[in-house]
């Protein structure tokens, strides 16, 4: 668990301060993800990452496993005011070649374990009147770069219409929705899977003609999960550069 300077100890256990926000990123083992968790951190929450290789080790295909880690997060903290689903699984098909199982395993980790998580950590924001949930989404959504991220770009769009709703369903609870859209980001599974010239391509179609890094998803995530944001829900930021302009 990653803690910001919030936390404090006393009679064996760990009491939160007021002050101190309760934050669990999903695929907080990635680099977007583990750039978000010590952002977060670094602003003095308290971070859980749910990840395979995370502080709750959890497979987020798997409906019980979610369940399951969203309760032990409960336990140990008795609450979480901000959600972040950073994790994604990016298996690629066309129309031709998607595979029934592998569409579901997508939609699975990309979309119903985020719809898991908010019907666990809900209700007790709405208790509390405090709330952020904030999906990371994807540019793709507006601008296929092409045909076989089929599975993926339709998991985060998908992910773009449950912010809305649950923004639309829950702002009178306090609790406020929204998504961030990265462009191509330079992370190492980007880079070891994409040759340089496709950095530099994208990078010269940007408004801001400027490589991305995670730290630019973590610094909008940060922002979005603070009370500066008390007025946005329901939206999307783009993190790419200006590359998607809406």
């Amino acid at each position: 668990m990653n803690r910001g300077t919030g936390v404090r100890q006393g009679s064996g256990a760990q009491h939160l301060e007021l002050a101190t926000r309760v934050a669990v990123v999903t695929g907080g083992a990635g680099a977007i993800g583990s750039s978000i968790v010590s952002a977060l951190a670094a602003a003095d929450h308290t971070v859980l990452s749910l990840d395979q290789a995370g502080d709750q080790p959890v497979d987020l295909s798997d409906e019980h496993q979610v369940r399951a880690a969203a309760g032990r997060v409960l336990a140990e903290t008795g609450r979480c005011d901000v959600l972040v689903h950073a994790a994604a699984a990016f298996d690629r098909a066309d129309l031709a070649a998607v595979d029934l199982a592998a569409w579901r395993r997508v939609q699975a980790v990309n979309v119903e374990s985020a719809l898991l998580l908010a019907q666990a950590f809900v209700p007790g924001m709405a208790a509390r009147g405090f709330g952020r949930i904030i999906f990371v989404v994807s540019d793709t959504v507006w601008s296929p770069p092409r045909g076989d991220m089929l599975p993926y770009v339709t998991s985060k769009g998908a992910l773009v219409a449950l912010a809305r709703t649950l923004a639309v369903g829950h702002g009178g609870d306090g609790i406020a929705v929204t998504c961030v859209a990265p462009g191509l980001t330079a992370t190492p599974a980007a880079r070891a899977g994409l040759p340089a010239a496709a950095f530099d391509e994208v990078r010269a179609r940007q408004a801001l003609p400027r490589t991305l890094v995670p730290g630019d998803v973590a610094a909008t995530v940060c922002f979005l999960a603070s009370d500066g944001a008390a007025a946005l829900t329901g939206q999307t930021l783009c993190v790419d550069g200006g590359l998607v302009l809406r």
